[in-house]
């Protein structure tokens, strides 16, 4: 037990003392590795170190550095300003022909007069080098500055933006694009003149990330911005246009370059987001004169449902705003809860006839000829249970001389004429907030 106590009592030893040796401590291959010589030649020892000296004077940083060479073994004392310093001594000694060991004591200094004196040293270096390229970097502002001052003044313009561009947002767009683009090219000139455009691809790097950041945090931005410009170039519709949107349905008064502005049929403004304009379907009702409209009756079951039929087509013919070509027409949709449904369907000239009141109109001809006829429109009736008799609520018929009296009457434009006053009045409150034009290509 003894005799393993002892052991391991001078392995540690060893190591201590291996760790304290600053010859066998340094094995990270900074050391020398060549043979060492048998004999002791002291005008060799004098000789690397005064090289080693020598090499020291001619390096910044190593002023308070100094060696001394005994038996080929240097030791280095003094201190640094940098620590970087220190490491690198020893693989410099270490490539002096006839050093054996190096034994490092070299430390940081601490003094604050040492430690400012390089930082200031650097600053008035480059205070002197920024003196020295002023001329050259007012050149190079001064290059860029009128390069960009060009850009604006040419994008500030009217020809050839207003007259290459289908409106004036994409006009605008363009102006950007010109802007941004000698803006960039101002940079790079500047940089050339420099010489310094490896920075290019820094800024550029940047504002690219920059970019996508922003693009991901704007993105339902972007998107409506997008659907503006694509909505702008092919339009879908034109101004005063009935449309239907995403169930709304109404005139349209303009397209903005952030959304599209209806006035409803009840005059109600209704504001839509271009991009949900974009990606939805639109029911354009202007685009074609002819419309059709169409209302269902419900006949009782006990009449002749062919005769019936025939006085309702009659009735539509009799009507003077309905066509010819389209004719009217008149089928059985089918059976209600106590009636018969008959849809009835006529074609008008919307842009001189107005839907709504072409449509009540032929609903008031419609049932008063099936009335003179003896046919009547029925409510719905019910039948209690246990009860022989229907409750009351079915209508009984009029005489027929009381609806014979009624006649077809023509109807005009007059909602439609007011709702188009009403539009063109608010779009000449804002005249250039628009991107509407007739002569644009339409979808």
């Amino acid at each position: 037990m003894r005799l393993v106590l002892a052991l391991l009592l001078g392995l540690a030893a060893l190591l201590a003392v291996g760790l304290n040796d600053p010859v066998l401590a340094q094995t990270d291959g900074t050391q020398p590795d060549g043979e060492i010589s048998v004999e002791s030649d002291r005008a060799q020892d004098f000789a690397v170190r005064d090289r080693i000296m020598d090499i020291l004077g001619q390096l910044e940083g190593y002023e308070d550095v100094r060696a001394t060479v005994s038996n080929g073994i240097v030791t280095l004392r003094g201190t640094v300003v940098d620590g970087n310093r220190i490491e690198a001594l020893n693989a410099l000694v270490a490539r002096v022909e006839g050093v054996v060991a190096i034994e490092n004591v070299v430390t940081e200094s601490t003094d604050v007069v040492e430690r400012l004196n390089p930082a200031l040293d650097r600053m008035r270096d480059r205070f002197e080098q920024f003196v020295a390229f002023s001329p050259l970097i007012l050149v190079a502002l001064t290059a860029g500055l009128l390069t960009w001052l060009f850009g604006f003044w040419l994008a500030r313009r009217s020809w050839p933006w207003d007259r290459i561009a289908p409106n004036a947002f994409i006009a605008d767009i363009y102006r950007q694009v010109v802007r941004l683009a000698f803006v960039v090219l101002g940079i790079v000139l500047a940089l050339d003149l420099l010489n310094a455009t490896a920075l290019l691809g820094t800024i550029l790097g940047a504002a690219g990330i920059v970019g996508l950041a922003i693009g991901f945090a704007v993105r339902d931005t972007v998107e409506n911005f997008i659907s503006s410009i694509m909505l702008s170039i092919r339009q879908p519709f034109r101004p005063k246009d009935l449309v239907e949107i995403e169930g709304n349905t109404g005139h349209v008064i303009r397209l903005t370059s952030r959304a599209t502005i209806l006035l409803s049929l009840d005059g109600n403004h209704i504001r839509i987001p271009n991009s949900t304009v974009f990606k939805s379907k639109i029911v354009n009702y202007t685009r074609n004169d002819e419309r059709r409209f169409t209302f269902l009756l419900g006949v009782e079951p006990e009449a002749d449902i062919a005769e019936a039929q025939r006085i309702i087509l009659a009735a539509l013919n009799e009507l003077p705003f309905v066509l010819e070509a389209p004719g009217p027409a008149v089928w059985v949709e089918g059976l209600g809860a106590s009636t018969i449904d008959i849809t009835a369907a006529g074609w008008i000239k919307q842009h001189e006839t107005g839907i709504g009141m072409a449509k009540g109109e032929a609903i008031r001809v419609v049932k008063a000829r099936l009335e003179a006829a003896g046919i009547s429109l029925p409510e719905p009736t019910y039948r209690l249970a246990g009860a022989d008799v229907p409750v009351a609520g079915a209508a009984q018929k009029r005489p027929a001389a009381a609806a014979a009296a009624v006649e077809a009457q023509d109807v005009g434009t007059d909602e439609v004429t007011a709702l188009e006053e009403i539009i063109e009045a608010e779009r000449e409150a804002l005249p250039d907030d628009d991107l509407l034009r007739r002569e644009a290509p339409q979808e």
